[in-house]
Protein backbone atom coordinates (compact mmCIF):
# COMPACT_ATOMS: atom_id res chain seq x y z
CA UNK A 1 0.00 0.00 0.00
CA UNK A 2 1.37 3.36 -1.15
CA UNK A 3 1.69 6.24 1.75
CA UNK A 4 0.76 9.81 1.88
CA UNK A 5 1.92 12.21 4.32
CA UNK A 6 -0.70 15.07 4.81
CA UNK A 7 0.46 18.63 6.85
CA UNK A 8 -2.74 20.88 7.14
CA UNK A 9 -5.17 22.01 9.43
CA UNK A 10 -8.54 19.74 10.90
CA UNK A 11 -11.65 20.79 10.16
CA UNK A 12 -14.68 20.28 12.35
CA UNK A 13 -17.24 19.82 9.94
CA UNK A 14 -15.39 17.31 7.75
CA UNK A 15 -15.45 18.69 4.51
CA UNK A 16 -12.79 19.83 4.61
CA UNK A 17 -8.60 19.96 5.35
CA UNK A 18 -7.43 16.76 7.56
CA UNK A 19 -10.33 15.25 7.14
CA UNK A 20 -11.26 15.57 3.81
CA UNK A 21 -7.68 14.45 2.71
CA UNK A 22 -8.24 11.12 4.53
CA UNK A 23 -11.13 10.03 3.15
CA UNK A 24 -9.56 10.87 -0.55
CA UNK A 25 -6.92 8.76 0.42
CA UNK A 26 -8.57 5.93 1.39
CA UNK A 27 -11.07 6.25 -1.92
CA UNK A 28 -7.62 6.21 -3.84
CA UNK A 29 -6.61 3.39 -2.04
CA UNK A 30 -3.71 5.42 -0.50
CA UNK A 31 -2.34 4.89 3.43
CA UNK A 32 -2.82 8.65 5.02
CA UNK A 33 -0.92 9.90 7.77
CA UNK A 34 -1.18 13.39 9.18
CA UNK A 35 0.66 16.09 10.37
CA UNK A 36 -2.00 18.74 12.41
CA UNK A 37 -1.07 22.21 11.95
CA UNK A 38 -4.39 23.86 13.33
CA UNK A 39 -7.76 23.37 14.77
CA UNK A 40 -10.12 25.33 13.65
CA UNK A 41 -14.26 25.99 14.74
CA UNK A 42 -16.09 25.91 11.63
CA UNK A 43 -18.98 24.41 9.92
CA UNK A 44 -20.10 25.22 6.18
CA UNK A 45 -21.27 28.52 6.68
CA UNK A 46 -17.61 29.23 7.74
CA UNK A 47 -14.33 29.61 10.16
CA UNK A 48 -15.48 31.24 13.42
CA UNK A 49 -12.22 30.11 15.37
CA UNK A 50 -8.93 28.74 15.14
CA UNK A 51 -5.68 27.26 17.16
CA UNK A 52 -2.55 26.69 15.83
CA UNK A 53 -0.78 24.04 17.07
CA UNK A 54 2.77 24.87 18.00
CA UNK A 55 4.90 24.13 15.05
CA UNK A 56 7.45 22.32 17.40
CA UNK A 57 4.40 19.61 17.72
CA UNK A 58 4.25 19.27 14.09
CA UNK A 59 7.93 19.17 13.59
CA UNK A 60 7.66 15.80 15.95
CA UNK A 61 4.53 14.56 14.44
CA UNK A 62 6.16 14.54 10.88
CA UNK A 63 9.31 12.84 12.02
CA UNK A 64 7.08 10.56 13.83
CA UNK A 65 5.40 10.02 10.68
CA UNK A 66 8.63 9.47 8.06
CA UNK A 67 10.73 7.74 10.46
CA UNK A 68 8.61 4.87 11.07
CA UNK A 69 5.78 4.43 8.11
CA UNK A 70 7.31 6.65 5.58
CA UNK A 71 5.86 8.48 2.95
CA UNK A 72 5.86 8.13 -0.71
CA UNK A 73 4.13 11.85 -1.34
CA UNK A 74 3.47 14.59 1.03
CA UNK A 75 1.16 17.01 0.96
CA UNK A 76 0.50 20.38 2.11
CA UNK A 77 -2.58 22.61 2.71
CA UNK A 78 -3.46 24.74 5.82
CA UNK A 79 -0.15 25.93 7.31
CA UNK A 80 -0.99 29.26 9.38
CA UNK A 81 1.93 31.43 10.42
CA UNK A 82 5.11 31.44 8.94
CA UNK A 83 7.43 29.86 11.51
CA UNK A 84 5.20 27.09 10.40
CA UNK A 85 5.82 27.34 7.39
CA UNK A 86 9.28 28.12 7.49
CA UNK A 87 9.97 24.84 10.17
CA UNK A 88 7.64 22.89 7.23
CA UNK A 89 10.14 24.29 5.02
CA UNK A 90 13.00 22.96 6.71
CA UNK A 91 11.89 19.61 8.54
CA UNK A 92 10.93 18.44 4.98
CA UNK A 93 14.37 19.32 3.43
CA UNK A 94 16.07 17.47 6.28
CA UNK A 95 13.80 14.06 6.31
CA UNK A 96 11.72 13.65 2.79
CA UNK A 97 14.05 14.69 0.12
CA UNK A 98 13.11 12.99 -3.44
CA UNK A 99 9.68 12.53 -1.48
CA UNK A 100 7.32 14.50 -4.25
CA UNK A 101 5.29 17.13 -2.48
CA UNK A 102 2.24 18.76 -3.29
CA UNK A 103 1.66 22.17 -2.16
CA UNK A 104 -1.51 23.44 -1.79
CA UNK A 105 -1.42 27.50 -0.91
CA UNK A 106 -4.35 27.88 1.52
CA UNK A 107 -4.51 31.44 1.87
CA UNK A 108 -8.65 32.13 2.53
CA UNK A 109 -11.65 29.55 3.79
CA UNK A 110 -14.22 29.21 1.48
CA UNK A 111 -16.20 31.74 3.63
CA UNK A 112 -13.62 33.99 2.95
CA UNK A 113 -11.78 33.89 6.30
CA UNK A 114 -7.96 34.49 5.85
CA UNK A 115 -5.90 31.65 6.70
CA UNK A 116 -2.76 32.97 6.11
CA UNK A 117 -1.16 36.15 6.48
CA UNK A 118 1.38 38.33 4.90
CA UNK A 119 4.32 37.49 6.16
CA UNK A 120 4.03 33.31 5.85
CA UNK A 121 3.08 34.15 2.20
CA UNK A 122 6.22 35.65 1.52
CA UNK A 123 8.00 32.71 3.56
CA UNK A 124 6.21 30.50 1.09
CA UNK A 125 7.45 31.87 -2.01
CA UNK A 126 10.65 31.72 -0.76
CA UNK A 127 11.13 28.62 1.02
CA UNK A 128 7.98 26.30 0.08
CA UNK A 129 7.01 26.83 -3.42
CA UNK A 130 10.31 25.58 -5.08
CA UNK A 131 10.52 22.28 -2.57
CA UNK A 132 7.11 21.31 -4.45
CA UNK A 133 6.21 19.09 -7.40
CA UNK A 134 3.04 20.83 -8.04
CA UNK A 135 1.32 24.02 -6.45
CA UNK A 136 -1.96 23.87 -6.46
CA UNK A 137 -3.55 27.63 -7.05
CA UNK A 138 -6.91 29.06 -7.13
CA UNK A 139 -7.33 31.89 -8.97
CA UNK A 140 -7.20 34.32 -5.85
CA UNK A 141 -4.14 32.43 -4.36
CA UNK A 142 -2.33 32.91 -8.02
CA UNK A 143 -2.81 36.45 -7.70
CA UNK A 144 -1.42 36.90 -4.24
CA UNK A 145 1.62 34.26 -5.20
CA UNK A 146 2.30 36.28 -8.21
CA UNK A 147 0.36 39.58 -8.37
CA UNK A 148 -1.08 38.47 -11.48
CA UNK A 149 -5.05 37.36 -11.36
CA UNK A 150 -4.88 35.02 -14.49
CA UNK A 151 -8.29 34.97 -15.39
CA UNK A 152 -7.25 35.53 -19.51
CA UNK A 153 -4.63 33.45 -21.09
CA UNK A 154 -2.63 36.37 -21.27
CA UNK A 155 -2.58 36.71 -17.82
CA UNK A 156 -1.99 32.84 -17.36
CA UNK A 157 1.26 32.92 -18.65
CA UNK A 158 2.64 35.92 -17.53
CA UNK A 159 1.37 34.33 -14.21
CA UNK A 160 3.45 31.25 -15.06
CA UNK A 161 6.31 32.82 -15.44
CA UNK A 162 6.44 34.59 -12.45
CA UNK A 163 5.88 31.08 -10.80
CA UNK A 164 8.97 29.77 -12.96
CA UNK A 165 10.64 33.03 -11.50
CA UNK A 166 9.97 31.70 -8.01
CA UNK A 167 11.88 28.60 -8.64
CA UNK A 168 8.35 26.43 -8.98
CA UNK A 169 8.10 24.18 -12.83
CA UNK A 170 4.66 23.00 -12.39
CA UNK A 171 1.79 24.82 -11.45
CA UNK A 172 -2.12 23.75 -11.53
CA UNK A 173 -4.24 27.00 -11.55
CA UNK A 174 -7.61 25.97 -10.23
CA UNK A 175 -10.18 28.09 -12.09
CA UNK A 176 -13.35 26.67 -9.50
CA UNK A 177 -13.55 30.96 -8.80
CA UNK A 178 -14.29 32.02 -12.58
CA UNK A 179 -17.43 32.86 -13.73
CA UNK A 180 -17.66 31.26 -17.37
CA UNK A 181 -20.29 28.40 -17.72
CA UNK A 182 -17.07 26.08 -17.87
CA UNK A 183 -14.81 24.84 -14.92
CA UNK A 184 -11.37 25.21 -16.29
CA UNK A 185 -8.16 23.94 -14.66
CA UNK A 186 -5.01 24.53 -16.04
CA UNK A 187 -1.36 22.66 -15.39
CA UNK A 188 1.29 24.55 -16.58
CA UNK A 189 4.18 21.57 -16.93
CA UNK A 190 7.29 21.84 -18.77
CA UNK A 191 6.45 24.95 -19.75
CA UNK A 192 3.15 23.66 -21.98
CA UNK A 193 -0.18 24.28 -20.82
CA UNK A 194 -2.73 21.30 -20.59
CA UNK A 195 -6.62 22.55 -19.68
CA UNK A 196 -9.29 20.40 -17.82
CA UNK A 197 -12.43 21.15 -18.34
CA UNK A 198 -15.88 20.58 -17.03
CA UNK A 199 -19.14 22.23 -17.33
CA UNK A 200 -19.94 24.43 -14.35
CA UNK A 201 -21.67 23.02 -11.73
CA UNK A 202 -24.59 24.93 -10.46
CA UNK A 203 -24.83 24.15 -6.65
CA UNK A 204 -23.26 25.41 -2.96
CA UNK A 205 -21.42 22.36 -2.52
CA UNK A 206 -18.02 22.82 -3.00
CA UNK A 207 -16.33 22.90 0.36
CA UNK A 208 -13.17 20.93 0.55
CA UNK A 209 -12.40 21.39 -3.76
CA UNK A 210 -9.20 22.47 -3.20
CA UNK A 211 -8.16 20.27 -0.50
CA UNK A 212 -9.94 17.04 -1.95
CA UNK A 213 -8.37 17.69 -5.58
CA UNK A 214 -4.29 18.57 -4.41
CA UNK A 215 -4.89 15.21 -2.11
CA UNK A 216 -6.20 12.85 -5.56
CA UNK A 217 -3.16 14.46 -6.87
CA UNK A 218 -0.90 13.40 -4.25
CA UNK A 219 -2.28 10.07 -3.98
CA UNK A 220 -1.59 9.49 -7.81
CA UNK A 221 2.13 10.45 -7.16
CA UNK A 222 2.60 8.27 -4.37
CA UNK A 223 1.11 6.01 -6.85
CA UNK A 224 3.77 6.43 -9.04
CA UNK A 225 1.19 7.74 -12.26
CA UNK A 226 2.74 10.77 -14.37
CA UNK A 227 1.92 14.53 -12.92
CA UNK A 228 -0.72 14.77 -16.07
CA UNK A 229 -2.41 11.73 -15.19
CA UNK A 230 -2.39 12.27 -11.65
CA UNK A 231 -4.30 15.50 -12.74
CA UNK A 232 -6.57 14.10 -15.01
CA UNK A 233 -7.78 11.67 -12.71
CA UNK A 234 -8.09 13.66 -9.42
CA UNK A 235 -10.12 16.48 -11.59
CA UNK A 236 -12.41 13.80 -12.77
CA UNK A 237 -13.02 12.40 -9.34
CA UNK A 238 -13.67 15.97 -7.85
CA UNK A 239 -15.92 16.49 -10.18
CA UNK A 240 -17.90 13.37 -9.33
CA UNK A 241 -17.85 14.40 -5.79
CA UNK A 242 -19.65 17.64 -6.58
CA UNK A 243 -22.23 15.98 -8.81
CA UNK A 244 -22.93 13.75 -6.09
CA UNK A 245 -22.71 15.69 -2.89
CA UNK A 246 -24.97 14.90 -0.37
CA UNK A 247 -26.13 18.16 0.33
CA UNK A 248 -25.45 18.57 3.99
CA UNK A 249 -25.51 21.72 5.70
CA UNK A 250 -26.57 25.53 5.10
CA UNK A 251 -24.17 26.72 3.26
CA UNK A 252 -21.04 25.53 1.31
CA UNK A 253 -21.53 21.84 2.36
CA UNK A 254 -19.52 19.20 1.82
CA UNK A 255 -18.51 16.53 -1.40
CA UNK A 256 -19.09 12.95 -1.74
CA UNK A 257 -15.58 11.67 -1.35
CA UNK A 258 -16.96 8.17 -1.89
CA UNK A 259 -18.10 8.82 -5.81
Amino acid sequence: MKRLLVIAGSDSSGGAGIQADIKTAQAFGVYAQTAITAVTVQNTLGVTGAHIVPPAIVRDQIIACLSDIGADAIKTGMLGSAEMVDMVAETLAEHAPGIPLVVDPVMVAKGGSPLLDEAAVAVLKKKLLPMAALVTPNLPEAEVLTGIYPASEHRLRNAAMVFKMLGVDHVLFKGGHGDSDVARDVLWSGGTFVPFEAPRQNTPHTHGTGCTLATAIACGLAQGRSLLDSVSRAHMFVQNAIRTAPGLGQGHGPLNHKA
